[in-house]
């Protein structure tokens, strides 16, 4: 049994796997060693894979996973199933990279575009060779919202709303339109720019507004919200087989 830990900015996001199959997930505000020792060793788990792109690991946890458990924490030298050519690899974001190997593990040998659109939206690009070519972030959401209304004298603060017209019939969905719309049509753009390029090619969504996006896409999309848990267990199952 492995166990997959993604600690996000605000969440923690847990996954229980057998080999390749997703069991369970959880999603939790907080932790503590005692909650976490008690899951894992309620399901048997062998197995632990960390990814951390916000909260700071307590000590006393990290203590107990390298104790208990074959235990890897994702970071820049991790041996992956995949290349990656970043030419930063030490700033890329680790959910990013685990999001491209789970989409590796979905369609091996074969093309893929990443999208995750979260607080940002990012784009990971794989080639059918297993290659990461690399990939591009571009703000969220509710970020270009509220920039709109930060960054000017007038502009109210707008909530994300369904869109009722491409045109948009007063400032608030004027502004809907141009920072939801803008943003699937920039969607749109990569996935028809990678069209152009490579030919057949897998798109996958994933993140918090992966289901408002998909409905604007014109493209057909692949939407997995567990795409970084499986990233995460398709790396952990390479490491314990070396």
């Amino acid at each position: 049994m492995n166990l997959t830990i993604d600690i996000g900015n605000t969440r923690i996001k847990l996954g229980m796997f057998e080999k390749e199959r997703l069991l369970e997930k959880w999603i939790w505000e907080d932790w503590s060693v005692e909650e976490l020792f008690s899951l894992a060793t309620n399901q048997k788990v062998k197995n632990v894979i960390l990814c951390n792109v916000g909260k700071t690991v307590p000590e006393k946890i990290t203590k107990v996973l390298i104790n208990n458990f074959f235990y890897i924490e994702l970071n820049s030298h991790t041996p992956l199933p995949i290349q990656n050519t970043y030419r930063t690899p030490e700033t890329l974001g680790k959910d990013r990279l685990a999001a491209v190997v789970g989409a590796y593990s979905m369609f091996p040998n074969q093309n893929c575009l990443v999208i995750d659109a979260g607080t940002c939206i990012t784009y990971e690009f794989l080639s059918a060779d297993g290659v990461y070519l690399g990939g591009n972030i571009a703000p969220g959401l509710e970020m270009r919202l509220k920039a709109m209304h930060h960054f000017t004298a007038k502009l109210p603060l707008v909530e994300m709303g369904e869109i009722e017209n491409v045109i948009g019939f007063d400032t608030k969905s004027a502004m809907r339109n141009g920072a939801q719309l803008g943003a699937a049509l920039e969607i749109q753009g990569f996935i028809d720019w990678c069209g152009s390029e490579w030919g057949s090619i897998n798109v996958i969504l994933t993140g918090g507004d992966a289901d408002f996006l998909v409905k604007n896409l014109k493209s057909q999309i692949f939407v997995n919200p567990n795409l970084v848990l499986q990233g995460l267990n398709k790396i952990l199952n390479y490491n314990v087989e070396l």
